[in-house]
């Protein structure tokens, strides 16, 4: 098969020039000719578009829809004009990389904004983030009205997604976008890439190799998306891949045209695309492939799985064009931290957009929907043109209908956006805060162990709670929180959600609180835990001058953990397993005592509602300090050399066995092939009854064995549950100054026995493709989860694929950081990224689905996180990992790791069991 290539965007000849919209036409109605929707037959698909003076786009019509055809004339010449930023309407198909783009869009379609500013000489930029519809929000009827009768959008990016572009459940109305939206610029991102082939008659099909985060040098044509990118091998221009299907190239029809593909045969990892400008495979610009004699392979079910390319060696198609219509595809994500010139070719597409407008119809009668930040506020705005003689035209279009209104507050209540701008009253109280703070005192009463010991170590250590930065080496960690039952604002919360086959409570869950009287109430929380609790955090009020000075953000309020069944607050449908824990147990801590280990400080803190009186804690808490002896509590430091113990050998039984994990990770695999996820977070838990023991004395051996800056100890002793956490991870934090930070580990192995193994381990790490494909992956999902609730061009990656050692094994760190959008709350934060990527995988919501049915029980508080939520508006939260779960006599245990396309299950089964040696050996020692 020919292909042919051109140069330039401007030398396509867009055959649909006549079937453009006009502003003031509505279209007619006729009757209904072909059904697209639902189906998943491309033979069911027909066009008209051979007429260069008519177009007549034919589409099915459901109850309620319009109907076509849509015949419009081609508008009158006008002076070329400029339009000042450009709409974008952004199709989720249900990707943990969409808001990725939607970053990199609202940047790249923001201009300068003229009226006052332009006389003034002040060119101030202004940013226009996309609008986010799920692909099966919008009926047809809604696409029409925004497009072709608000004219709400210039054009339309199809984002990734799990699936294949043959199943119309995985990409809702996409198809029938990219058949009909003719005269619309589209561009398609690896699914919307494949949709705009298969939509055309082009066969998707597996790839010879499946290819998550992992980069490719590209060759391209020259056209116009690749303006001022450079071409071909050692050229620089190296992209990010996460697909298992491909388009097969001899399938494709005469009216696409591909303009890029890889340059090499051979995926590449991260660190050798830095390395390296070189690639050993020849440039070769022939695409080809060969087919097998049947395209789709039928399954039981009767839907169409695609066949396997075989010929490993050909070149991959990366990106093609339609030959008369402004519709782009790339299969690659031009949006990964790793992809380079990604932000250039939105600014290309952004310019073929402009081109294609001014070109066609110079002039517009698009009309501003409000941005993302104000779709729950009936705004009006304007739209303005810039003419290139000089002259400043301004017109006001008319405020978006109700209908527009309503539709995208539909859109923005589910996954795809996490915001929750309008926030519910709620009673105000107001608080104050009274602190102390001792200067170098911590080391002269024997440390942070020590004083929680003492403190708070009686009883039991009954209802009491420390976040504890055991390990402070590298400045991983800084401050160790703790406390205990405290003044009369203490309450624990504990809330379950409600049993799916209890029918008389539909959704949210059950909490039960308990007042510092010992007094407990019920009730049952229809819109769950974290609405509750974002409703408490937005009722406090207080003074900024009250916590001046204060190093730290936690100045009290609630601490506790979140348990991972509550991903089904977070856009999950169900949880198909019940946790046998609680779901979320909280304190709302008014009293507690902060160690600052970088400068040997203590600080006390007490809050309380400002009608009240101070209460005497603190100063018996200063007394108490001053009497603590050096000698309270010490414990020898030793060696923890683990990696030959296995944890069976401490009695611990496995969820399941070795064999049974193994075919987990081929199930895995196997969904990976398909493109049903990039990466699957598999995990199981290990268990062993140990009876009525001294569950602080465990926690303070595991802590000495294992160090971590993220450790915790809970204990909520009416649940007869205790956490004793060794976590090294980070999940989310907000400081005071809005900066969110994330802190994902993707990759880890064991220590060495010697200097020089332990060195070589560490550069194994450093250097494995396999876990710089998984790191990667999830640091992109993390700058989407983050890219919902941060401002446009805040989110970045100051480390990426950092490496950090701990006492038992070497990880794969990348931190995230953004700045907080002002109208978003810190619930809001938590929501759109909980739970941690690091511990689901991606794409997130398909990926959590899967694991569901591959896992056989609940993973309760592993994989959730704990950490606290201060009253100020700040929160800071690990993952919880490397973990002892003491619950009824039972001690828990949970472990996984990420599977990838370029994992093997024997070495997957040996790195969870890694992760279980240190939690396990602690318990099998201390008992």
């Amino acid at each position: 098969m020919s292909f042919s290539l051109c140069s330039s965007s401007s030398e396509l000849k867009y055959h649909c020039v006549e079937g453009l919209r006009h502003s003031n036409v509505n279209p007619p109605v006729s009757k209904p000719s072909v059904r697209v929707g639902n189906s998943t037959r491309r033979d069911n698909i027909q066009m008209s578009d051979r007429d260069p003076r008519k177009i007549a786009v034919s589409n099915h019509v459901m109850p309620g829809q319009l109907e076509g055809p849509y015949l419009l004339k081609k508008p009158l010449e006008r002076p070329s004009e400029k339009l000042e930023y450009v709409r974008t309407l952004l199709i989720d198909n249900y990707d943990s990389y969409t808001y990725n783009i939607y970053q990199e869009l609202s940047i790249v379609n923001g201009f300068l904004k003229m009226l006052l500013q332009l006389r003034r000489g002040n060119h101030r930029a202004i940013e226009v983030p996309p609008v986010v519809v799920q692909n099966d929000e919008w009926t047809w009827k809604d696409v029409c009205h925004y497009l072709y009768e608000e004219n709400a959008f210039d054009n339309i990016v199809i984002s990734p997604g799990p699936g294949s572009p043959t199943c119309s459940a995985d990409v809702g109305i996409c198809l029938r976008l990219l058949l009909e939206c003719r005269d619309i610029p589209i561009l398609g991102v690896c699914l919307g890439h494949q949709a705009l082939g298969y939509v055309h008659g082009a066969q998707v099909v597996h790839a010879s190799e499946p290819v998550h985060g992992r980069l490719s040098e590209i060759q391209h044509n020259g056209c116009q998306l690749f303006h001022d990118i450079p071409s071909g091998r050692t050229s620089g221009f190296k992209v990010v891949r996460y697909h298992s299907l491909v388009i097969d190239p001899e399938s494709l029809p005469e009216e696409l045209i591909p303009i890029a593909w890889t340059s090499s045969s051979d995926a590449l990892s991260f660190l050798e695309t830095r390395k390296s400008n070189t690639i050993s495979d020849d440039c070769e610009s022939q695409i080809g492939c060969s087919r097998s004699a049947k395209s789709f392979l039928e399954c039981e079910n009767g839907s169409r799985r695609p066949f396997v390319l075989s010929d490993k060696s050909k070149r991959v198609i990366m990106g093609i064009m339609h030959s008369s219509r402004p519709h782009y595809g790339l299969q690659f994500h031009p949006e990964s931290v790793a992809t380079h010139y990604g932000r250039q070719i939105f600014s290309n597409f952004r310019k073929i957009t402009e081109d294609y407008w001014l070109r066609l119809r110079p002039y517009t009668a698009r009309m501003q929907v409000p941005c993302a930040s104000q779709l729950f506020r009936e705004v009006p705005r304007s739209r303005h043109i810039v003419n290139n003689a000089g002259d400043q035209l301004y017109r006001k279009a008319s405020q978006i209908s109700q209908l527009t209104h309503n539709a995208y507050k539909k859109s923005y209540s589910g996954v795809s956006n996490m915001v929750n701008i309008s926030h519910p009253s709620t009673d105000v109280r107001f608080l104050r805060l009274e602190w102390r703070k001792f200067d170098h005192l911590a080391s002269q009463v024997g440390g942070a162990q020590s004083i929680f010991c003492e403190l708070f170590g009686h009883h039991k250590a009954e209802n009491t709670f420390w976040l504890d930065s055991s390990s402070i080496e590298k400045k991983r960690a800084r401050f160790s929180f703790m406390g205990g039952k405290g003044g009369s604002l203490w309450k624990q919360l504990t809330y379950r959600l409600s049993d799916q086959s209890d029918m008389t409570f539909k959704g949210g869950g059950y909490l039960l609180i308990e007042d510092a009287h010992g007094s407990t109430k019920s009730k049952c929380l229809e819109e769950g835990f974290l609405d509750f609790l974002n409703k408490e955090l937005l009722s406090f009020r207080y003074e900024e001058k009250d916590y001046e000075g204060l190093p730290f953000d936690f100045h009290g309020g609630y601490i506790g953990y979140l348990g991972y069944n509550l991903k089904a607050e977070c856009g999950v449908v169900s949880n198909r397993h019940k946790s046998r824990s609680p779901d979320a147990c909280f304190f709302f801590a008014d009293n507690l005592l902060v160690v600052d280990h970088y400068n040997d400080d203590v600080y006390i803190l007490c809050l309380r509602e400002e009608c009240t009186a101070m209460t005497s804690w603190l100063d018996s808490t200063e007394e108490k300090l001053f009497s603590l002896k050096l000698s309270a509590i010490r414990l020898e430091e030793q060696n923890f050399q683990v990696a030959n113990f296995s944890p069976f050998e401490a009695g611990f039984r496995a969820e399941k066995s070795r064999e049974q994990y193994m075919e987990d990770v081929e199930k895995s695999l196997r969904y990976i092939k398909d493109g049903e996820s990039y990466e699957l977070c598999l995990t199981t838990q290990i268990r062993k009854s140990i009876g009525e023991i001294d569950s602080l004395g465990l926690y303070l051996h595991l802590r000495q064995k294992n160090p971590a800056p993220y450790a915790a100890w809970l204990n909520f002793s009416k649940e007869n549950l205790c956490v004793c956490c060794s976590s090294p991870e980070r999940f989310l934090r907000l400081d005071r100054n809005g900066t969110l930070e994330a802190k994902p580990i993707k990759g880890t192995v064991a220590r060495g026995e010697t200097v020089e193994d332990d060195e070589q381990r560490k550069l194994q790490l450093q250097y494995s493709e396999k876990d710089q494909a998984e790191n990667l992956m999830i640091v992109d999902l993390l700058r989407n989860d983050l890219g919902r609730v941060c401002e446009p061009g805040s989110v970045h990656v100051p480390h990426l694929m950092d490496v950090e050692s701990y006492a038992t094994v070497h990880t794969m760190v990348s931190t995230i950081r953004g700045k907080k959008k002002s109208e978003v709350s810190v619930v809001d934060c938590v929501r759109a990224a909980f739970p941690g990527g690091s511990m689901t995988g991606a794409p997130k919501l398909r990926s959590m689905e899967l694991l569901d049915c591959l896992e056989s029980s609940s993973r309760g508080i592993y994989s959730g996180s704990i950490g606290f939520f201060s009253y100020n508006q700040t929160f800071d939260l690990n993952i919880v990992i490397r973990t002892v779960v003491v619950h009824e006599g039972e001690a828990s245990i949970g472990a996984g790791g990420a599977i990838v396309a370029l994992s093997n299950p024997e070495a997957e089964y040996e790195e969870m069991i890694l992760k279980t040696r240190a939690p396990a050996k602690a318990v099998m020692e201390f008992l």
